[in-house]
This record gives C-alpha cells, sequence and structure tokens, in this order.
C-alpha cells in the first residue's frame, strides 16, 4: 500500500507576510529619512538667509556712515570720493548713481553685498528737496565683484530712503 503524505500548500504565507512587513519598515524609514533631510536644508537655509540679511544691512551700514559724515564721497559734482568700510576702502567716481561692493563679509567670509546710492533733487516753492536712496543687496555666496553661478544663492534686499 502506498501511503501518501498531504502536501501542505500555505508555506509561502510565511515568506509573503515577511517580505510584507520588511516593505513597510522600510517605507517608513525612508519617510523619515526624507523628513530629517528636510530639516536639514531648512537649517543650512535659515543660515544662509542671516548672512545674506547681514551683508544687506553691512553694506546700508555703510553707506549711511559715508553718506552722513562731515565729508559725503556721494555727492552730485562729479568728483571722486572714497568709502571707508570694514578697513577698506572703495573709490568711486562721477555724480550719480555710485555702485559700490562690499565681499568677504559675514561669518564665513564668502558674503557680499552690492550697493547702489542714488540722490534726487527736487524743487518745491522754491527749496530744494535732495532725497537719498541706498539699496543694497546682500548675498550669502559671492566672489571679489560679488558674482556667484551658484544655484543655491539667497538674496535679501534692503532700501533705504530719507
Amino acid at each position: 500500500m502506498i501511503i501518501r503524505k498531504n502536501k501542505k500548500y500555505n508555506n509561502g504565507f510565511v515568506i509573503l507576510f515577511a517580505v510584507t512587513l520588511a516593505s513597510i519598515v522600510l517605507v517608513m524609514a525612508l519617510g523619515v529619512a526624507n523628513i530629517a533631510l528636510e530639516e536639514i536644508k531648512f537649517s543650512t537655509s535659515a543660515k544662509d538667509t542671516n548672512n545674506a540679511f547681514f551683508a544687506a544691512d553691512t553694506g546700508n551700514e555703510c553707506a549711511l556712515v559715508n553718506d552722513l559724515g562731515a565729508s559725503t564721497p556721494f555727492v552730485t559734482l562729479g568728483s571722486s570720493g572714497v568709502v571707508n568700510c570694514g578697513g577698506n576702502s572703495i573709490s568711486i567716481t562721477g555724480s550719480g548713481p555710485w555702485d559700490f561692493v562690499l565681499a568677504n563679509i559675514g561669518s564665513t567670509g564668502t558674503s557680499c553685498a552690492k550697493v547702489k546710492v542714488t540722490k534726487t533733487t527736487t524743487v518745491i516753492g522754491g527749496v530744494t528737496y535732495t532725497t537719498t536712496t541706498i539699496v543694497s543687496k546682500g548675498y550669502n555666496i559671492g566672489d571679489s565683484s560679488c558674482n556667484s553661478t551658484n544655484p543655491d544663492r539667497i538674496e535679501r534686499e534692503l532700501v533705504t530712503a530719507y
């Protein structure tokens, strides 16, 4: 007499269950890793934003100090002048608007600022008014000319008018 053993066809269920469970755990781990990566990018972005704003503020303060001093380099007579900022002397010429660049500033020394000073004269009722506008654009990354091809470059702009 031939004895036959009953074959069990449910052996693959354990493997299927293990693979499904491993897939669920992997998806959860990837989700947590993605959130952690986004948090790291955000913290880096916040630091770079601070550096860009600091550069813009430094350029703005530099123009203000030089304009409101005893001898301003921003005159409408077409003469030349020197802007002194952070121990650097920057020559400017012309009758405006005046542009100058502050380089190698910030916590890492890679930030920079492009500053434009414009003076406008208006006569109202026989009285002459001069309006000064300072536009300071700060960047977290820039070379000595404040240029960069980095796609992650951050710009912050401050405008002061008086």
